[in-house]
């Protein structure tokens, strides 16, 4: 997988809380073409996989499971999830990768990110990488 700066989440980003990705992503507002009376419906969705991909770059503990969600908003305070999957402490182990293949379709939000929530005690250890790739690796052995 290759990352882009430019379509990254969080950047070994410490999850001790509930939390937003450190970055969202700003879709931009759609226009309205010439001659037209309206802008454009936005929907990011259609067309072409967008992988996302989840690492873990530090082990966590305490918590657990932690829940992390694809989320769009009109702000950068996201709000509406569009997709998530749960992961347990159990496999929240250094270099485990979560993939959400395909950002689901109607994402008519201006922008997008990610959000964690912890379910239990709040961890004192846990990082994570995420972000759109290029494409996720999928035959992974080990953690």
């Amino acid at each position: 997988m290759i990352f882009s700066e430019q379509q990254l989440f969080s950047d070994d980003q410490a999850i001790t809380a509930d939390a937003d990705s450190t970055n969202v992503i700003d879709l931009g507002a759609p226009g309205t073409p010439y001659g037209g009376a309206a802008a454009l419906t936005q929907d990011i969705g259609k067309g072409a996989t967008v992988p996302i991909l989840v690492q873990v770059t530090e082990a966590f503990d305490n918590l657990t499971n932690l829940e992390i969600k694809v989320s769009t908003g009109a702000t950068t305070a996201l709000g509406t999830t569009v997709a998530s999957q749960t992961i347990a402490l159990a496999d929240l182990t250094v270099g485990k990768q979560i993939s959400i293949q395909v950002l689901p379709n109607d994402i008519t939000e201006r922008y997008l990110g990610l959000e964690y929530d912890v379910t239990g005690t709040a961890p004192t250890t846990g990082k994570i990488t995420a972000g759109i790739t290029m494409g996720n690796q999928t035959n992974i052995t080990g953690p």
